[in-house]
C-alpha cells in the first residue's frame, strides 16, 4: 500500500497544475521572445519545501498504514479464536464472534476508504501549499531574467525543450534559500 500511495502522490503531483498554451513555432516568434521550463516533480522532490511535504504526507501514510495492520491483526486474531473454538464453544458464542468478526470487517473496509479520502485531501493541500510558495518565485525569477513564458516542462503538453531553457535549478535555489525567512 505505501509504494502504491507514494506513486499516487508523485503521480497527482505531476498533474496537479493546469496545461499553458503551446510554444510557437520558431519561425513565429517575435523578436526578443525568451522562453524557459521548470521541471515541477523535481521540484517536488529536491527542494527544502518539496522534501518536507512529502515527509509530512508521508507521516500521515505511515500512521494510518501502522492503525490499518492494528485492525487486520485484531481480525486475524478472532478468526483464529473462531476457528479453534468451532468444536469447543457454545453456538451462540460462536455468532457472537462471527458478528464481532463481520463488525471489524466492515469497519477495517470503512477506515480504509476514510484513510484514502484523507490522505488525498492531505495531499491536495500539501500540493496546493507548495504551488502557493513556488509561484511567486517562478514569477519572480521569471521578471528579474526576462523571460516571456515559463512553461512546466511535462504538465504543458511540451514534447522538446534544450536543458539550457531548464531553469529548475534556479528556482529550487531560490526556494530554499527564502525557506528559512518563510519560517520566521
Amino acid at each position: 500500500m505505501s509504494s502504491r500511495i507514494t506513486k499516487l502522490i508523485l503521480g497527482l503531483a505531476l498533474a496537479a497544475s493546469p496545461f499553458l498554451a503551446a510554444v510557437p513555432a520558431p519561425a513565429q516568434q517575435p523578436a526578443g521572445l525568451k522562453v524557459a521550463v521548470i521541471d515541477t516533480e523535481k521540484i517536488l522532490l529536491t527542494s527544502n519545501t518539496g522534501k518536507k511535504a512529502l515527509a509530512d504526507l508521508k507521516k500521515v501514510q505511515e500512521a494510518k498504514e501502522a492503525e490499518a495492520r492494528t485492525k487486520q491483526q485484531e481480525i486475524k486474531d478472532l478468526q483464529a479464536k473462531i476457528a479453534d473454538g468451532r468444536l469447543s464453544l457454545a453456538q451462540d458464542k460462536l455468532t457472537e464472534m462471527e458478528k464481532q468478526l463481520e463488525d471489524k470487517l466492515i469497519s477495517l473496509r470503512r477506515f480504509q476508504e476514510d484513510a484514502n479520502s484523507e490522505l488525498t485531501k492531505k495531499r491536495d493541500q500539501v500540493l496546493a501549499a507548495i504551488d502557493q510558495k513556488v509561484m511567486p518565485v517562478i514569477n519572480q525569477v521569471g521578471k528579474e531574467m526576462g523571460y516571456t513564458l515559463i512553461f512546466r516542462k511535462f504538465e504543458s503538453g511540451l514534447i522538446y525543450a534544450d536543458e539550457a531553457v531548464d531553469i529548475t535549478g534556479a528556482i529550487i535555489q531560490r526556494l530554499d534559500s527564502a525557506a528559512p525567512a518563510q519560517g520566521k
